[in-house]
């Protein structure tokens, strides 16, 4: 197992209930609390959207409660979120659906400490992923080789299979072209994204029951924002821009910055909030999808799961639910394979489950002039019918459920086209909305 991020850990964890052994080989120290230096996005705001937190819970049962007893937030994914569409709250009803607010470290932490004490799970930290060896005719993984941090130890680890969720930085799809059976194809959105986030204490008043609040750009606005509720009464704001849009990390240009969104509560929190420490700060000049589904012969005993295989826009808050739906494609591929992974059928498998998340960030990203990327399919769910459901969705209650149903990874895109949501649609709207059917 390359990587010990929460894709890989979760990876380990079904891993463990097939093989004899499972190494965890990570670059950082995982003794060390608090954020680690290989996830340097870890500082900003994490969501663990529902379909996440369900395959979580499943693999690992008791670990929302732990979370919860160590202080993260439990809530409805529409009635406990703030979500702003141009400026308006999509109305607020109870689906069932439960998220999870807390920082990064508690969740990876909790995660690692249940895979961890597996019996058949050990930790080699300190360690990087250099290479791989190969049977003679190159077509199958025999070994992992990694080095230690200080260069000082080398090592190959045999192994009959490797999966590598070494993050965005993966170098699979080179290894996988040096050995003659690429390129991988690559899909690359330039978005130029910036973060910029900051941890205040309180105030709790002005979030309520609510534990997230997402100020969603709207059309020919390049900012938008998400504050989440932590642990230990603290709120993380995080401010983002794109196309050149740079949050600024002093507290008097952040707070400025949180006053020009379209809805005033990030602006209310960080002006009457208690700083604690400094700004945090990251850029994302790209995001990218690696499609493995499409080689023709990938190599027998390896895999590529979460931000390796397919890095999103962070906005959305998808990564640790799509790493989990990996986790559990993984599983389903173990189960099919009596124990020995097929890796094209695996990436077969695991392409669609990336689709819908990867075409509602794109999707929307794409809808912003000078954002550049991949087309997208051809589909009746346009742009323009998506924003009429989401500003519909402000009064309608019902749209408002389907839609964050959707971004939530509980149902597919398709299912914003069902008849009666097109219905209503075309009731709230100002106009007759034209749903193309080709």
């Amino acid at each position: 197992m390359l990587g010990g991020s929460i894709a890989g850990l979760l990876a380990a964890r079904v891993l463990a209930d097939s093989y004899r052994s499972v190494v965890i080989v990570e670059r950082d120290r995982l003794s060390t609390t608090g954020q680690r230096r290989g996830v340097p996005q870890g500082e900003h705001v994490h969501g663990l959207l529902p379909r996440g937190r369900q395959i979580m819970e499943d693999l690992l049962p008791g670990l929302v409660e732990d979370l919860v007893a160590a202080g993260a937030h439990d809530g409805d994914i529409l009635d406990n979120v703030r979500w702003y569409v141009s400026g308006r709250m999509l109305r607020q009803v109870p689906t069932g659906l439960l998220a999870l607010s807390a920082s990064r470290p508690l969740i990876e932490g909790a995660i690692r400490a249940r895979v961890t004490a597996l019996p058949n799970v050990t930790v080699l930290d300190g360690y990087d992923a250099v290479g791989l060896s190969t049977s003679p005719d190159r077509r199958r993984v025999t070994a992992a080789r990694v080095t230690s941090v200080g260069g000082e130890v080398s090592r190959i680890l045999p192994a009959d299979l490797v999966v590598d969720a070494t993050g965005r930085g993966s170098r699979a799809a080179r290894w996988v072209a040096d050995l003659g059976l690429g390129p991988v194809p690559e899909d690359r959105v330039g978005i130029d994204l910036t973060y910029s986030s900051r941890v205040f204490q309180g105030p709790a008043d002005l979030f309520g029951d609510d534990i997230v609040v997402a100020t969603m750009r709207h059309p020919g606005q390049k900012r938008s924002a998400v504050m989440q509720r932590l642990e230990g009464g603290r709120v993380l704001v995080t401010l983002a821009g794109i196309l050149g849009e740079r949050p600024p990390g002093d507290l008097d240009g952040f707070i400025a910055y949180a006053s020009t969104l379209a809805a005033p509560d990030t602006y209310h929190v960080a002006r009457a909030g208690r700083p604690i420490g400094d700004a945090s700060r990251y850029r994302i000049p790209t995001y990218v999808r690696r499609r493995y589904e499409r080689l023709a012969e990938p190599p027998a005993g390896l895999l590529v799961v979460g931000d390796a295989l397919c890095f999103f826009n962070p906005v959305y808050g998808q990564g640790m639910s799509v790493a989990a739906m990996n986790a559990a494609c993984l599983r389903d591929e173990l189960g099919h394979g009596g124990g020995v992974p097929d890796p094209t059928r695996f990436f077969a498998a695991v392409a669609p489950t990336v689709d819908a998340p990867w075409a509602i960030g794109v999707g929307a990203d794409l809808a912003v002039a000078g954002v550049t990327g991949p087309v997208l399919p051809a589909s009746p769910l346009t742009g323009e019918y998506v924003e009429t459901l989401r500003q519909a969705a402000v009064e309608d209650a019902a749209l408002a459920a389907a839609f964050v149903r959707v971004t939530s990874l509980v149902d597919p895109p398709p299912a914003l086209l069902r008849p009666e949501i097109v219905d209503r649609v075309a009731r709230r709207a100002d106009a007759v909305v034209i749903v193309s059917t080709r």
